[in-house]
């Protein structure tokens, strides 16, 4: 089934030609990523390593083949690995029991990494900062760090936290972090929506001692600035963050991923608020979003709007558009809750609302695409979002957007391309492979039928988006016909793309 999709979806990459554009049904550049966590999978645990492996395999291609071009991988779910660390213990998620090394011995985020670039995607990693348990019978493995240092953890409701007052206890998540970018060859860092936890009725968090340790000596007094205290504390960690991650790699990009609500207009004095009347990040997380944004202190915002069209107290429309107003900077994508898009659209209830949706997305000039929730939801097809996007909406690659605020140089064209019979061959120039800006992530095969200018700037003539120096013109190109043109472009750790190689026919 998998090699038939992958012909079908040569086929259509080579029957249409539409113009790129923000308004475009086929831009050129867009953020296609989906969330693929673990938390609560009770079944990876029962699984044999090869089991494990084909299961991710099989969401990888899912999400691949309906024209994905990121994964954000959960890594970090409840203060231990889905990774190898010398840090924190192995998750309970992969074996079961938290602390227990799977066997036979694999490695989930390198696994993931690399099968993610052989596709021409990237990898997120995606952590937790401040949870340590999920549920009340959660058990922690007897050298976790909580029986080492407990007074830098609080219990709220049946779940145990970080306290993220304690200094130590945002060192530890520097720490933790900057290893993974360190030892990975991970694109980017990803948080959720989880800073400060989510209220629990009727009960405080627990931190007044911390307050009054902390408080004064960063300039917070009085109770009523408690609340401004507790968002600088999750401030300084993102700024920290932020910085520890480009002083080590300044190609990996930081991102988060907020609640889709940052404030209601009817709470904020200036009314710069969005005009919803729901749970906020800033008043409930103690997340300021918009000000890590303005700082630069993240390279790119998910709101999670997961709400459908004309909802009473959060329309998505009204929030799509409040994020693009007030975001200046940075890339932003949207989390899209796929078990939405069965909504019936407001004005024509014999069809969903996720043309409107899509076209918000592609006509607000500040949003450069989607993440979609849960990933494994496109494996299982919910809502036809797989065929909807294979067949209409991400039918041909993307680029992603390039992260100019970080890198703005385009790499140089391929130094070397050659035909070796079926194949096409080529390199890097040897001065930018040894750049670690310029360095190939990937490369853009491009493909002209005959009658057709080379012209990069048209999606539907990107063949593949490879890590590879290679290509089999008669296997991967099931369309290919007499006359068509070759060529190939680098692009680099942050998706500028050089000018198109010597032109090659076939």
């Amino acid at each position: 089934m998998k090699k038939y999709l992958i012909v079908v979806l040569s086929l259509v990459l080579m029957t249409s030609c539409l113009s790129e554009g923000k308004n475009s049904e086929n831009p050129k550049r867009e953020f296609r990523g989906a969330w693929v966590h673990i938390v609560g999978n009770k079944t990876i645990a029962t699984l044999t390593t090869e089991q494990a492996k084909q299961m991710f395999l099989d969401v990888i291609d899912s999400c691949y083949l309906a024209g994905c071009n990121a994964i954000i991988f959960q890594v970090r779910p409840t203060a231990d690995a889905f990774y190898q660390s010398d840090i924190e213990p192995w998750t309970r998620y992969l074996t079961g029991v938290q602390g227990k090394a799977p066997e036979p011995y694999w490695d989930p985020l390198a696994f993931a990494i690399e099968e993610c670039h052989k596709r021409g995607m990237e990898l997120h990693a995606w952590c937790n900062p401040y949870r340590v348990t999920l549920l009340e019978s959660d058990t922690l493995c007897s050298d976790h760090l909580y029986y080492k240092n407990p007074e830098i953890f609080v219990k709220y409701g049946k779940q145990l936290f970080f306290n993220p007052g304690e200094p130590q206890a945002r060192a530890h998540t520097v720490k933790v972090i900057t290893d993974i970018v360190a030892r990975y060859d991970v694109d980017a860092i990803h948080f959720d929506d989880y800073f400060y936890p989510y209220p629990v009725e009727g009960e405080e968090f627990d931190d007044q001692a911390t307050f009054e340790k902390y408080g004064p000596a960063q300039g917070f007094t009085t109770m009523e600035q408690k609340a401004d205290w507790r968002r600088n504390n999750v401030t300084m960690l993102i700024e920290e963050l932020g910085k520890a991650i480009k002083e080590i790699k300044p190609w990996v990009r930081f991102g988060i991923s907020p609640f889709g609500v940052h404030r209601n207009k009817k709470d904020t004095p200036d009314g710069s608020g969005s005009d919803t009347d729901a749970f906020s990040n800033y008043e409930q997380l103690y997340a300021d979003v918009p000000l890590w944004v303005e700082k630069g202190y993240i390279d790119y915002n998910v709101p999670q709007i997961y709400w459908k069209i004309g909802h009473p107290k959060a329309d998505y429309e009204v929030l799509i558009k409040w994020w693009n107003d007030n975001t200046p900077r940075g890339q932003l994508y949207v989390g899209q809750n796929i078990s939405t898009f069965g909504e019936k659209d407001l004005q024509n209830p014999n069809t969903t609302q996720m043309a409107r949706k899509m076209q918000l997305v592609r006509e607000l000039p500040n949003v450069d695409g989607n993440v979609w929730w849960p990933g494994w939801s496109i494996e299982k097809n919910s809502n036809n979002i797989a065929d909807s996007l294979m067949q209409k909406y991400q039918k041909y690659h993307a680029l992603i957007p390039a992260y100019t605020e970080i890198d703005a140089k385009a790499p140089k064209a391929v130094a070397r391309i050659e035909k070796d019979g079926r194949l096409i061959r080529w390199e890097q120039d040897a001065a930018d492979a040894a750049d670690p800006m310029q360095k190939a992530l990937f490369y853009a095969v491009y493909c002209f039928p005959d009658g057709v200018d080379v012209d990069t700037d048209k999606a539907e003539y990107i063949m593949k988006i490879t890590n590879d120096t290679v290509y089999n013109v008669v296997k991967e190109n099931a369309a290919h016909g007499a006359g068509c043109k070759y060529v190939v472009t680098v692009l680099d750790r942050c998706w500028n793309e050089s000018k198109p190689s010597e032109t090659l026919w076939y």
